[in-house]
């Protein structure tokens, strides 16, 4: 099985921007703690990020037929982009959303996801571990 992660605007500063909101992580030690888990489920991981709307686009395009789910943390992309939303829908891939804070216990405007509807299910409000929770869900629900 491969997952590919892939993550939004901002999530370059974890660890460093607003830690009360979104722990102390890093991208970086997240992504190692996922890699650990794969690897004892003997699943291949690729993580990547970009603060580029396109980039993400095309990174999802391009996953059709090379990766078996998408777990995407679109960051505040997910609430503002049509083009997210429609590139999940066009590819094909399974697709969870996930969020380190509960947004919906946050600011109005976080509370409307654009991309929830083209997307298997969401995993929100965990820190961190959203992150490993979404390779669970992906492992199991690509089992049925």
């Amino acid at each position: 099985m491969k997952i590919l992660y892939l993550n939004g605007p901002n999530l370059n500063l974890l660890g460093q921007r607003e830690p009360q909101v979104y722990g102390r992580a890093t991208l970086a030690e997240i992504e190692a703690r996922v890699r650990a888990q794969a690897k004892k489920r003997k699943v291949v991981v690729d993580f990547r990020q970009s603060n580029l709307e396109g980039q993400l686009v095309s990174w999802i395009q391009e996953a059709k037929g090379k990766w078996d789910v998408i777990v995407l943390n679109a960051a505040a992309y997910t609430h503002t982009s049509i083009a997210l939303r429609d590139a999940i829908a066009a590819a094909g891939v399974p697709t969870i959303e996930i969020h380190l804070s509960n947004v919906h216990a946050r600011e109005d405007f976080r509370h409307k996801s654009l991309i929830a509807p083209v997307c298997l299910g969401q995993i929100l409000g965990f820190g961190a571990e959203s992150y490993l929770l979404a390779l669970e869900a992906a492992v199991n629900v690509n089992k049925s």
